[in-house]
C-alpha cells in the first residue's frame, strides 16, 4: 500500500511538474508572440511614418519648385513683355525730343514721360533681378550673397558686416535654396524685426556648412512660433528641410534674434 502511494504520488508530481513546465512554455509563447506582434506593429508604424514624412518632403520639394517655375516666368515677363515695351516707349520719346517744333510744355511732358518710363524699366529689371539672379548662375553663391548683401546696405539703413565662404560641394538647385534663405532671412530682419545691424556668418566643414544670422532687431516669442507664423519663415523652414539641415531660432523681445541653421552635404 505504501509504495503504491508513493508511486500515485510521483505520478501526481510528474503530472504537476509537466503540466508546470506546459504552462511555463505556453507562457512564454504568448509572451514572445505578443512581443514580436507589437514589434511588428511598431514596424509597420514606422514605415508608415517614413513614407509619410517622404511623401511630405516630395509635396514640399514640388510646392518650391512650382515657386522657382513661377518665379522664372516672371522674371522671363518682365525681361521679354514689360521691359522691352517700356524700352521702346523710352526710344520713341527721345526721338520725339529731338523735334525742334516742340513747344517747351510738350517737352516738360516727353521729359516727365521719360523720367517716369526709366524709373519703371529699372524697377522691372530690379524685380527680375530679385527673382532670377543671374550672377547666381554666373559666378557662383558667395559673388551673389556679396551683391545681395551690397543692394540692401546702399538702398536702405540696414549695416551688414559678413564673412562667408563658397560652398563649393553645393549643386545649382541647392544653392539657389540658400539664397532665397538669405533672401528672406534680410526681409524679415528689415519689415518685421525692424533690424538695423545684421551679423552674417557662413561656413563650409567636411561634412556639411552651417549659417549664423544675428539681427538687432525688436525680436520675438519664440514659443509662439507656429504653424500661422509668416510665409517667409515657412519657406526658410521648409527649404531648410530640402537641403537636409536643422533650423534652430533664438529671440525674446526687443533684443534681436539669432537663426543658426546646419546642413550636411548630399553623399
Amino acid at each position: 500500500m505504501e509504495s503504491e502511494f508513493m508511486e500515485n504520488n510521483q505520478i501526481v508530481i510528474e503530472a504537476l511538474t509537466y503540466g508546470i513546465v506546459f504552462l511555463v512554455v505556453i507562457t512564454a509563447g504568448i509572451i514572445l508572440f505578443f512581443h514580436y506582434s507589437r514589434q511588428k506593429i511598431v514596424q509597420k508604424e514606422l514605415e508608415k511614418a517614413a513614407l509619410k514624412l517622404e511623401n511630405q518632403q516630395k509635396i514640399l520639394q514640388n510646392s518650391i519648385n512650382i515657386q522657382e517655375i513661377e518665379r522664372n516666368r516672371i522674371a522671363q515677363d518682365l525681361h521679354d513683355a514689360i521691359s522691352s515695351k517700356l524700352n521702346i516707349v523710352s526710344l520713341s520719346t527721345n526721338v520725339l525730343l529731338t523735334d525742334d517744333t516742340l513747344n517747351k510744355k510738350h517737352k516738360a511732358a516727353l521729359n516727365q514721360i521719360l523720367e517716369i518710363t526709366s524709373a519703371t524699366l529699372e524697377s522691372s529689371r530690379k524685380i527680375a533681378h530679385d527673382l532670377l539672379p543671374p550672377i547666381l548662375d554666373k559666378f557662383g553663391l558667395k559673388v551673389a550673397l556679396e551683391e545681395l548683401f551690397e543692394a540692401f546696405t546702399a538702398n536702405t539703413f540696414l549695416h551688414i558686416e559678413y564673412n562667408i565662404e563658397d560652398l563649393d560641394r553645393l549643386s545649382k538647385t541647392n544653392q539657389l535654396h540658400v539664397f532665397r534663405i538669405f533672401q528672406e532671412l534680410i526681409n524679415n530682419a528689415l519689415r518685421h524685426g525692424k533690424a538695423s545691424e545684421l551679423v552674417i556668418y557662413m561656413e563650409q566643414n567636411p561634412l556639411g556648412y552651417s549659417v549664423r544670422f544675428q539681427d538687432n532687431g525688436v525680436g520675438f516669442n519664440v514659443k509662439e512660433v507656429d504653424k500661422k507664423s509668416g510665409i517667409g519663415l515657412q519657406n526658410i523652414i521648409s527649404r531648410v528641410k530640402i537641403l537636409n539641415g536643422t533650423f534652430k531660432m533664438e529671440s525674446t523681445n526687443n533684443n534681436g534674434s539669432l537663426f543658426v541653421i546646419q546642413c550636411k552635404y548630399e553623399v
